[in-house]
């Protein structure tokens, strides 16, 4: 085969190729420029983000490639850009971050770059091989740059963590593959949604494998009861690879949750619905009862990541494209909302150190009025008030829910909002109420007043964008359920 008729071939997947080859060449140039290259190899690699993004949304309508192992659609489109925004909104967090804790390593944005090449491969998946190659490239950077502080024991010990448990999630999925092989002969998600779409009842070894690939994947996003490692790596990890692993990994998570269930087993809706359902409920009350007791922020947040996961997990257990176009917009608030936030816990430091307990917030309205204000817009739309982002997001996933039947999984979820409303409106009373005891450092750098602010901004008026982005996540589930 030829230039001519393999480059057409290949074409769909231009992005991640351009992303793969930019990849190798920055690792290329940290080897042989040394530790000095990190700021010039972190911005590279947001340009190089930003070039992927473009090459995604000109290479719009629905494609294969890789004789049918990779697709793109509107789908994978409007995951993509959230992924690519997510993966860059993190190196920018990190820039100040690893100079001043003098942890800068040039691994570090190439590893991010690998990391966001797996997710896309993620999400554009068309195969279980296809699948699993991308979720293991995303996990394997994740692994490393969760312990990329190695003279800390904290950061190291979250690394481990994340890897031991991460290789039995894969395990798991892998093992539920395996089956799903063994009983219908394909890991195509076509010929599977051919062979399960005939009527006839799945097997019970079927069944049992798709229940495999769903504990898997419910351990990529986090879920109940898979939910063990996020707190400890959330705690250890340096908090830009917190952030990063709040943003970007969560929607790829949930875009790969969504097609596998969707696109080969839709018509398996009955056999799965119900386990979603329980992962969904357990993850919404466990996240809002668990972040109560909480005293350091980044766990508390990563309780918080938990509850998202399971009010996204709503969107899914309905199986329509309702819900599908719920998940949608719950991810792209999620992301700015928790960005913001992630700005505000790096901007907390006192003599020069960074704090994390929520004690250290105490009368932040005073010292840091724009800062509180800021952490306050997020902490609203986190619990979901109007008409901030957050509410938009859960309102689409309940009315899915309410339009599917499942009217128990949307009541539980919105005892689950009010439940969680506490602890975040406890963090605006500690902002607003308490005496600081010894307040915050004054400076906060540029590049987080940059993004704590515009994240403030986008989850303030987000309505004003409602009807568009609306518009484009509905356009991204028809593509999904029309699959």
């Amino acid at each position: 085969m030829d230039a001519a008729t393999t480059l057409p071939i290949m074409a769909p997947a231009s992005a991640e190729i351009f992303l793969a080859i930019a990849g190798l060449a920055l690792l290329m140039v940290g080897v042989f420029k040394g530790e000095g290259s990190l700021k010039m190899l972190s911005w590279a690699t947001i340009a190089a983000l930003v070039v992927a993004a473009v090459l995604v949304v000109v290479k719009g309508g629905e494609a294969l490639a890789f004789q049918g192992l990779f697709v793109t659609d509107s789908f994978a489109q409007y995951a993509k850009i959230l992924i690519l925004l997510g993966s860059a909104f993190s190196i920018v967090l990190s820039l100040g971050y690893l100079e001043r804790e003098q942890a800068g390593r040039f691994e570090y944005p190439v590893l991010i770059l690998f990391a966001t090449l797996g997710m896309m491969l993620m999400v554009s998946a068309k195969d279980l091989i296809m699948l699993y190659m991308g979720l293991e490239l995303q996990s394997l950077a994740l692994y490393v740059v969760a312990s990329i502080r190695r003279d800390t024991l904290k950061s190291t010990e979250a690394g481990l963590k994340y890897f031991v448990l991460g290789a039995l999630s894969s395990g798991l999925l892998l093992y539920g593959c395996s089956m799903i092989y063994g009983f219908t002969g394909t890991t195509s998600f076509e010929i599977l949604a051919t062979v399960l779409g005939t009527g006839e009842a799945p097997s019970t070894g079927l069944v049992v494998g798709l229940v495999f690939l769903v504990c898997g994947l419910a351990f990529k996003v986090s879920a109940v009861p898979f939910h063990m490692w996020t707190p400890d790596v959330y705690e250890g990890a340096p908090t830009p690879v917190t952030a990063l692993f709040a943003v970007a990994p969560k929607v790829a998570a949930i875009a790969l949750f969504l097609r596998v269930m969707i696109d080969p087993f839709g018509d398996l809706l009955a056999s799965w619905q119900q386990v979603v359902v329980f992962v969904s409920l357990a993850s919404m009350v466990v996240g809002a009862l668990a972040a109560i007791m909480q005293t350091n922020i980044k766990r508390l947040m990563a309780y918080s990541s938990i509850g998202h996961m399971g009010y996204a997990l709503v969107g899914l257990a309905a199986g329509t494209e309702a819900g599908v176009t719920g998940v949608m917009i719950y991810m792209a608030t999620y992301i700015f909302m928790n960005i913001g936030t992630f700005a505000v816990i790096l901007g907390m430091r006192r003599d020069g150190r960074l704090v994390e307990n929520l004690s250290d917030l105490a009368g932040l309205s005073r010292t840091h009025p724009m800062m509180a204000l800021a952490l306050l817009i997020f902490m609203f739309s986190m619990a979901g008030i109007p008409p901030l982002a957050g509410f938009f997001g859960k309102w689409y996933v309940f009315m899915a829910a309410v339009n599917a039947g499942l009217y128990g999984l949307a009541v539980v979820g919105v005892l689950a909002s009010v439940i969680g409303a506490f602890y975040y409106l406890r963090i605006v009373k500690i902002m607003y109420f308490d005496e600081a005891q010894q307040p915050l450092d004054g400076a906060v750098a540029g590049d987080l007043r940059l993004i704590l602010y515009g994240s403030a901004i986008v989850t303030v008026l987000f309505f004003l964008g409602l009807s568009p982005i609306y518009d484009t996540a509905a356009a991204a589930a028809a593509s999904l359920i029309g699959a």
